[in-house]
């Protein structure tokens, strides 16, 4: 079977554009989670725990600015399903947002946080404070790339490449991206500690040309 194309008018490219640079603040989401036989006891125990957070944060010299949390939830707590469900208690929970710059103590802060009753450790996402402007570059950078690709086919079909008819954003969380970060992105940690990654921004741009006669 012969290939046609349906309505030629050019040359349409892909071009994907990264930035990578060391992180400046890192944000872990944790939670309080307290699981007790009365309802009262489970708001008690959790709220206890709470406290102890604020003050571990507090410590590390992190402003209450600085933690957006939830208030405390309570719910019933079961399990099994149907007849051989049983009630475990009353389970209260609240979770928290910590951001700092302090990435060299992050480890200890974790550390503390867990013995202050934060049993469970959500994400850590390292980050950069002017992502828009990093987004701009791999944007460029994304341009270049789409350009150069192009001029790739043109100089191959041996026909002058001409100018740009569209411009199409593509989605940071696209599937075109995500085939072009591989398995390189991300400010995750490393194995055996929480030692930051790089920090990635990425772009990716279609570009359509017309082609020179």
């Amino acid at each position: 079977m012969t290939e046609t194309i349906s309505e030629p008018w050019g040359l349409s490219v892909f071009g994907a554009g990264s930035v990578r640079v060391e992180p400046q603040l890192v944000r872990v989401k944790l939670s309080v989670d307290v699981l007790e036989p009365l309802p009262d006891k489970a708001f008690q125990e959790a709220g206890a725990a709470v406290a102890r957070l604020r003050e571990v944060l507090r410590g590390h010299g992190i402003p209450d600015a600085s933690v957006s949390g939830s208030r405390l939830k309570l719910s019933s707590e079961y399990s099994g399903y149907s007849a051989d469900r049983t009630f475990l208690g009353y389970r209260c929970q609240a979770s928290y947002v910590i951001e700092t710059e302090a990435l060299d103590d992050l480890q200890q802060l974790i550390v503390d946080a867990v013995d202050a009753g934060a049993h469970q450790i959500d994400d850590v996402d390292f980050d950069v404070h002017d992502k828009p402007a990093l987004r701009d570059e791999a944007r460029r950078k994304a341009v270049a790339a789409a350009r150069r690709k192009a001029e790739v086919y043109t100089e191959a079909a041996g026909v002058p490449l001409g100018t740009v008819l569209h411009i199409q954003d593509v989605d940071s969380e696209s599937y075109e991206l995500r085939q072009y970060r591989g398995h390189g992105g991300g400010g995750g940690s490393s194995a055996g500690d929480l030692a930051p990654g790089m920090v990635e921004v990425s772009a990716g741009v279609v570009l359509g040309f017309s082609l020179g006669r």
